[in-house]
């Protein structure tokens, strides 16, 4: 089940979680909920469509912004699933994302700045409009929640009067929209996880800990005397005061039995018999 409304806002939103499973595998998957997949999957869709439209196929450019926005999309996902095993793998794909993205940015810059047309600015009309249409798609109760909840819509809709518009100098502006929103939500997602890696640690650390409860939780079971690692069933040296341990003659008149030796031997040769209905 996917990251809820109503869940633990310390819960990485689009990641599957188990409450009943104490798991050393992190949340992961739930990628298609997170909306800085979404936009990035507008952004890819958007590319192919420019490229196919207003650049020469033959063209280095063509393949090289296609990589650009298909790596921007792609890394999120294998990100997403990385995380169950590695958060250093998750944080470093994303990474690559998030270059990928500024190499496609720098493109659409070129391509307008090359042909004299305008690059709009932040605060130009038609970029603002954009940003709205962003934000109306973004999480409307918690603006931190980069996840978008009506993920059965295509995110690609409210965008198509300007993707699918003539002029190119519009497709690419609103492109560069575009790509600005994923870099900021993006972003926010490296954070969340370098938080949640800082407060709870990697797959390797999560082992440990299961590692170390299962001990501290068998400790008071434990019961066979003729385990040498039990220290909890172990009597006190008689001569020293520090705990015994299970040893086996060597020589001597009884080689080969069991007896509890002091776990300072050789500094302390304190030792006691072994009772009869635990000697076998």
């Amino acid at each position: 089940m996917g990251y809820r409304e109503d869940s633990d806002k310390s819960k990485q939103p689009g990641r599957t979680y188990d409450k009943h499973c104490d798991s050393a595998f992190r949340p992961h998957g739930g990628y298609r909920k997170l909306r800085s997949f979404q936009v990035t999957q507008v952004i890819y869709d958007g590319t192919v469509s420019f490229c196919n439209r207003f650049i020469d196929k033959r063209s280095r450019t063509h393949d090289q912004m296609l990589q650009a926005a298909r790596s921007g999309r792609q890394n999120i996902a294998e990100g997403s699933r990385a995380s169950a095993t590695s958060a250093k793998s998750e944080i470093m794909l994303v990474n690559v994302a998030r270059a990928s993205l500024d190499e496609l940015l720098l493109d659409y810059e070129d391509f307008l700045r090359q042909r004299g047309l305008r690059q709009w600015k932040k605060e130009d009309p038609e970029a603002l409009e954009i940003r709205e249409v962003g934000r109306k798609q973004s999480d409307r109760t918690d603006q931190t929640d980069v996840t978008d909840r009506s993920d059965e819509v295509d995110p690609s809709i409210p965008y198509l009067p300007w993707l699918n518009h003539p002029d190119p100098a519009i497709v690419a502006n609103a492109l560069i929209c575009l790509i600005h929103q994923a870099n900021y939500l993006i972003d926010h997602q490296l954070a969340g996880l370098e938080r949640q890696f800082a407060s709870e640690g990697g797959f390797s650390e999560k082992l440990a800990m299961i590692r170390r409860n299962a001990k501290l939780n068998n400790k008071s079971d434990r019961t066979d005397l003729s385990d040498p690692s039990d220290r909890s069933a172990s009597p006190i040296c008689p001569s020293c005061g520090k705990a015994m341990i299970l040893r086996t003659a060597r020589q001597g008149a009884s080689p080969g039995s069991n007896f509890w030796g002091c776990s300072a031997y050789p500094n302390c040769r304190g030792t006691r018999q072994l009772e009869k209905s635990t000697n076998t």
